[in-house]
């Protein structure tokens, strides 16, 4: 893999060195040093520079390209709205779209332009995309000793842009399995701790595990949705069929090659008179050849929606593969909400036991203050007979405290009758 990504990847050039050095240490006019790594005239002129390309043919050959936007457009024919997919400086959602000549795919970090006899991938530091350029040469070499390049008899034949397209849709659901799985070994043993100890610590982290959830399954559900709509529709996988429409292409452009030996006649001498000039001849034979290009195309749009079934088994397959990550994730979700759940009753039968013992103790409170309202009566200023008695504290604290343990008694009676507090 790093042999790999030195032969792929040209060594940075000294002029951006250069540049960033002298503006690191040229401060600006206020005196504050300027914001780096902002290239606001390559920013500008991004369309027009040069980008650097992987080309992966259909022999396995690899080899660096650098090639400017508009002409990667002529090349792939290709409108700039597509090639705005492929930039990695947006973000954009999953897509897989047929073109004329080319299939543009954005899956993950595999961005990149599919054709009859190459794909085109953006030249990039990260491993996902060495590993599929790699992934692809092995497969393109074992079918070359298989022969399925240079003969298309074999059951398991499919052409080059179907394998490259698979190659991509291999890479981006095994990196979304990937992810889905290390999400899961991370995300039961916390969900069992939460359950056991609740704690601020717990439910941050929790906090920030949905969150990585709710991101990992919006991006598997667009893959999803893309690999679903291209299944139900059918002339969105007969326009990939690149490599049939280039034969029949190349078939109505031999044939066009005949036309002016084919209708004229040797046998019979031509007047000056009655002949079409050239200019005549020319454009008519370029009107029966468009005629026979169109015919073409339309003939195998026809047949490449009756025989689609090779690329339908091959997104299936991917289907249900993606689809199988997105019920992962659906089930931890789920499990995410039933713990939550568990976790609010939890908190509201904790809510209800303070309640109760709130209450316990408002209704003590109210007990200790009759002994309150007794003294604070016996401690008025006038004389009663009952004071000169040796046993009258006695009673009194007696009776009070007699008369407080009814009243509890009482509210608690009352408390089981309502069912406010289970005794």
């Amino acid at each position: 893999m790093s042999d790999l990504k030195e032969r792929l990847l040209p060594p940075r050039p000294d002029s951006v060195i250069n540049l960033r050095g002298d503006a690191a240490s040229r401060p600006s006019s206020s005196g504050r040093q300027p914001l780096l790594g902002v290239d606001v005239l390559g920013l500008k002129k991004r369309g027009q520079a040069l980008k650097s390309w992987i080309r992966v043919d259909a022999f396995a050959n690899t080899q660096v390209i650098e090639v400017d936007k508009f002409s990667m457009m002529r090349r792939c024919d290709l409108p700039a709205r597509d090639l705005r997919l492929l930039d990695p400086l947006f973000v954009y959602p999953s897509t897989i779209l047929g073109r004329e000549k080319a299939i543009v795919v954005n899956l993950e970090q595999i961005r990149c332009i599919i054709t009859a006899d190459e794909v085109l991938l953006l030249n990039s530091l990260d491993d996902y995309v060495l590993a599929y350029v790699v992934e692809l040469q092995q497969r393109l070499k074992a079918s070359a000793v298989a022969g399925d390049v240079f003969q298309n008899t074999s059951p398991d034949y499919l052409p080059f842009e179907f394998r490259a397209l698979e190659v991509a849709l291999e890479a981006a659901c095994t990196f979304l399995d990937a992810q889905a799985s290390e999400l899961e070994i991370e995300a039961y043993p916390l969900l069992d701790e939460l359950t056991s100890k609740i704690s601020t610590s717990n439910l941050e982290r929790v906090r920030r595990l949905k969150s990585r959830l709710v991101a990992l399954t919006r991006r598997v559900q667009k893959v999803r949705d893309e690999i679903e709509q291209l299944m139900d529709d059918d002339g969105d996988m007969a326009e990939m069929y690149l490599t049939e429409k280039k034969k029949r292409m190349e078939g109505s452009l031999y044939g066009d090659q005949s036309l002016p030996n084919d209708g004229l006649s040797f046998s019979a001498p031509v007047s000056p008179v009655s002949s079409p000039p050239s200019s005549r001849r020319l454009e008519k034979s370029l009107s029966i050849a468009r005629s026979r290009h169109e015919s073409a195309k339309s003939s195998s749009e026809s047949n490449a929606t009756e025989n689609i079934e090779e690329l339908e088994m091959l997104l299936e397959a991917y289907f249900v593969v993606i689809d199988s990550t997105l019920n992962k994730l659906t089930s931890l979700k789920e499990y995410i909400d039933d713990t939550e759940d568990f976790i609010n009753i939890q908190l509201d039968n904790v809510r209800n036991q303070l309640i109760q013992f709130e209450l316990l103790l408002t209704t003590a409170t109210f007990v200790v203050a009759i002994f309150g309202v007794v003294a604070g009566i016996f401690g008025m200023n006038f004389e009663i007979d009952f004071f000169e008695q040796p046993g009258a504290f006695k009673w009194v604290l007696t009776i009070t405290g007699v008369c407080g343990v009814l009243v509890f008694l009482a509210f608690l009676c009352f408390y089981k009758r309502r069912r406010l507090m289970p005794l």
